[in-house]
């Protein structure tokens, strides 16, 4: 009797022992597998296989955009090529000029028409015939005639290239240099004094030259509005007149190269 007493003790004191024994094996067991490493080693296949389809389905998506861009280049292409590929282009339009109209006068603002005609050979290269006619009105002080503010008027004819060294389709910037010819009448509204007595240069011929840079806006591959600064240099009373302005006009383009 007292033996069995000590057997069901024993066995009393050894099964939560052993149950807790067997419980810190299992949580040891769950924290290895549960581990960084475990789950690093579980995922490692996943992420590999992952990366695998990401490197053969990037060719294919690298394919469509560069075709996407290439047909973006060929549609940009054409439509420069149709609005740039014109053989012939006419301009007509206003300037704005600061003229020196005689040796120790002030500058006078002149306003003209202006119409021009070019030639294309190629999308940017062309040669330019420009014919314009500016007035004023300049100041030339007191005098015995009495004439303050005599009308005087400047013709010019003009050729040279241009060449368009920005293309777009909506818009260009082209560059142009020109020289040729200018009329100064300056005697003309001074009742017989003449210019020289009233202090300006002397009617006649002179030489003329004009650098421009244009800018462009296409309403349609056809027609265009412009808008350019220019320098201009004349040489009235054997001087050189720099005056500095600008032309603002509509470009109409016509004709294939």
């Amino acid at each position: 009797m007292y033996s069995f007493r000590r057997l069901a003790l024993l066995l009393a004191l050894t099964l939560p022992a052993s149950q807790a024994v067997m419980a810190e094996s299992a949580a040891s067991s769950s924290s290895l597998d549960g581990s960084p490493v475990a789950q690093e080693q579980t995922q490692q296949p996943a992420g590999a296989t992952g990366t695998a389809q990401n490197e053969t389905l990037s060719p294919g998506e690298l394919s469509v955009q560069a075709r996407i861009r290439a047909r973006r280049a060929q549609r940009r292409a054409q439509a420069i090529h149709d609005t740039y590929s014109h053989l012939y282009e006419a301009y007509l339009g206003m300037d704005y000029q600061r003229f020196i109209p005689g040796p120790n006068k002030q500058r006078v603002t002149m306003y003209a028409w202006d119409t021009a005609l070019t030639r294309y050979y190629n999308e940017r290269l062309g040669v330019t015939v420009d014919g314009r006619g500016y007035y004023g009105t300049p100041y030339v002080g007191l005098n015995p005639s009495s004439i303050t503010r005599p009308a005087i008027s400047q013709y010019d004819i003009l050729a040279g290239p241009v060449y368009r060294f920005y293309l777009h389709p909506k818009y260009s910037i082209a560059g142009r240099v020109m020289g040729g010819t200018s009329h100064g009448n300056f005697s003309g509204d001074t009742n017989g004094f003449g210019g020289q007595a009233l202090g300006m240069y002397p009617d006649g011929w002179t030489y003329a030259f004009n650098a421009s840079l244009l800018g462009e806006v296409n309403v349609s591959p056809n027609l265009s509005v412009r808008l350019g600064g220019e320098y201009m240099g004349t040489g009235f009373g054997s001087t050189l007149q720099n005056s500095r302005g600008f032309t603002f006009g509509f470009v109409y383009r016509f004709g294939k190269q």
